[in-house]
């Protein structure tokens, strides 16, 4: 391996010289420069990164926390990490991917192991956020807290999403209308995502005068079967379905069919999914877009203003859009 001594043999400089010219700490003549660039490419030489990392103060690392918790899709969990991966490999950095919680703050992101972080799975109320806002590191969330504290957010805009999937059912004509949402271990930990959706969705339907019912969702085939059954047992004369788990989707869409409830013809249905999910069902469902890679590689963007530019922290929701696959329709009882 070829070390920082070569370098200095080969330009004919003192060792200091050339840990000078790499750092910028102090000047260094051109003639003198020259002669260690050129050392360096003869020699192949490479910067160690703990080295680079102390010479300049960046470790050109970003952190991901992504906590792999209960009830979470780790699927769609990937889909956000590929956009943040992709992103900061395109703007220079790696990522250090960061799934446990305890202890992380301190250890990581307080430490100088990351130039940046991006924080995912974001309660209403999270924990981290004062102590994030504290440590005063770079930082975007994935998701929505009540109070950001200064700090940037990306995300969906859920609680529009909620109220498009009802609206678009009770423009429609539907009037008995239940959601299948997130798992009850999601809504324990008051999620903001989960939240926001159900809460849109309620607001949307109340203000059409809707009958309408919140199931939390079991993401697995007994999940899905229990939701429907006490869907069918709590609102039998329902028309319309909206399903914000695309884990338990296609389990449900069997579970229906299983008690003889067709769709679109019996009940119509709305997912809130990645676009794979939805064009993977049978028949491909109408759904509102998680575009989870997008989500990721915006908030990189969002990032690298905030450390090279000082950008201020801000609020960044994405308007959601619903894409009809046929899977809707005017109930039978509108003709």
């Amino acid at each position: 391996m070829v070390t920082i001594d070569d370098v200095a043999k080969r330009a004919g400089v003192a060792p200091s010289t050339v840990s000078y010219a790499l750092s910028g700490k102090r000047p260094i003549s051109g003639e003198t420069r020259e002669r260690i660039e050129k050392a360096i490419a003869d020699l192949g030489y490479r910067q160690h990164a703990s080295a680079r990392a102390l010479a300049s103060q960046r470790t050109d690392v970003i952190g991901l926390m992504a906590p792999l918790r209960v009830g979470v899709d780790v699927n769609v969990i990937m889909q956000f990490v590929a956009g943040v991966v992709a992103g900061a490999n395109a703007s220079g950095y790696d990522v250090l991917l960061v799934t446990q919680e305890d202890g992380v703050l301190d250890r990581v992101v307080g430490s100088s192991m990351v130039d940046a972080v991006v924080v995912m799975d974001v309660e209403a109320a999270d924990p981290r956020i004062p102590q994030l806002s504290a440590l005063g590191r770079p930082t975007v969330l994935i998701g929505l807290p009540a109070e950001p504290q200064g700090l940037s957010c990306i995300d969906l805009d859920f609680a529009r999403a909620g109220a498009l999937a009802a609206r678009h059912l009770t423009g429609l004509g539907h009037r008995s209308i239940a959601l299948l949402g997130s798992p009850a271990e999601v809504m324990e930990r008051h999620t903001s995502y989960a939240e926001r959706m159900n809460r849109g969705f309620t607001d949307a339907c109340e203000g059409a005068g809707a009958q309408h019912l919140v199931i939390p969702t079991n993401p697995s085939v007994s999940g899905a079967e229990e939701a429907v059954e006490r869907l069918l047992a709590e609102l039998p004369d329902v028309t319309a379905l909206v399903v914000h788990n695309e884990v338990a989707l296609p389990h449900v869409i069997s579970a229906l069919r299983a008690r003889g409830r067709s769709v679109p013809e019996d009940l119509s249905l709305v997912a809130l999914c990645p676009e794979n999910t939805a064009l993977a069902q049978v028949p491909p469902v109408t759904s509102i877009d998680l575009p989870a890679e997008t989500i990721g590689r915006a908030a990189i963007d969002m990032l690298t203003a905030i450390i090279d530019e000082g950008a201020p922290g801000e609020v960044r929701l994405i308007a959601p859009q619903v894409v009809e696959r046929g899977t809707t329709r005017a109930p039978r009882s509108a003709g």
